[in-house]
């Protein structure tokens, strides 16, 4: 069972994140989804979004970001994507390292990494896709 839910653009506006509330309130109420994996969703998809905007795109209101919801047997997968040059995520430091802790970056990749069940970069580095166990 293949389900396409729904998919957005927004401009690369960083106030465009708001319009992520409201895209993941649709889909819990769509798949039932418990109060924590909604969470989980809310939080991932709010940080490749963010990252999507300000990294990727460098907050140009001329590119956008493309989210789509995939859902998938007993899966909803989750996909950001934007227009700029991609990266890799292998170098991205380590925000848990005692040396970085002070530091800023990094920690909106290891929260995706942490509250999806998979996590991974493709289009090198410009799309993130992120799978959510549901059911």
């Amino acid at each position: 069972m293949s389900d396409l839910y729904k998919s957005i653009t927004l401009p690369s506006d960083p106030r465009n994140v708001e319009q992520v509330e409201p895209f993941v309130d649709g889909l819990a109420n769509r798949y039932n989804l418990s109060p924590d994996r909604k969470g989980d969703i809310m939080v991932s998809l709010m940080e490749a979004v963010t990252n999507a905007i300000l990294h990727g795109n460098q907050s140009d209101k001329k590119k956008c970001v493309s989210i789509s919801f995939l859902r998938k047997r007993d899966s909803l997968s989750v996909r950001v994507s934007d227009e700029g040059p991609g990266f890799d995520p292998a170098v991205v430091p380590d925000p848990t390292c005692p040396e970085r802790v002070e530091c800023c970056g990094g920690r909106g990749l290891l929260l995706m990494r942490h509250l999806s069940d998979e996590c991974s970069f493709l289009k090198g580095g410009s799309t993130v896709e992120m799978r959510f166990k549901i059911r």
